[in-house]
């Protein structure tokens, strides 16, 4: 598990930014079953890609003229078990941190892996979400 010091400021990055932290298995399930289009942000420690990530997301969530419903996040590597549920909702993509998902009355409709956030800018990662949130919000 990362240490605290490390995790928090960057989980502060979202919740200061109207994402709900989920920290528990109930939490998830409470949060990932809602109807409407949710949000679910695998936040990580990874520098080349979280670095991205966050700012992506906050920069698409901001700009965007359609936005999720509900807006969500977990950390890997902190909140094992919340990120271990949360990874249900996302088969059958492989576990893989940062990741983004917007799911749509519960069910996974726009999925961006690891692989896909590593090397790209936040604005593509930002314009990728906001072409997901056009389709599905």
């Amino acid at each position: 598990m990362y240490p605290s010091d490390i995790v928090l400021p960057m989980k502060a990055e979202l919740v200061n930014n109207g994402f709900e932290d989920l920290a528990t298995p109930d939490a998830v399930d409470a949060a990932l079953k809602q109807s409407g289009t949710t949000l679910l942000v695998l936040n990580s420690v990874c520098g080349c890609s979280a670095g991205t990530a966050r700012p992506g997301v906050l920069r698409a969530v901001h700009n965007a003229s359609k936005k999720p419903d509900h807006l969500v996040t977990s950390f890997a590597g902190y909140d094992t078990d919340a990120v271990k549920q949360a990874r249900t909702y996302l088969l059958p993509y492989p576990p893989s941190s940062p990741s983004i998902a917007l799911l749509k009355d519960g069910q996974l409709v726009h999925m961006i892996e690891r692989h896909m956030i590593e090397g790209r800018s936040a604005d593509m990662i930002a314009a990728n979400l906001q072409s997901a949130f056009e389709q599905y919000c």
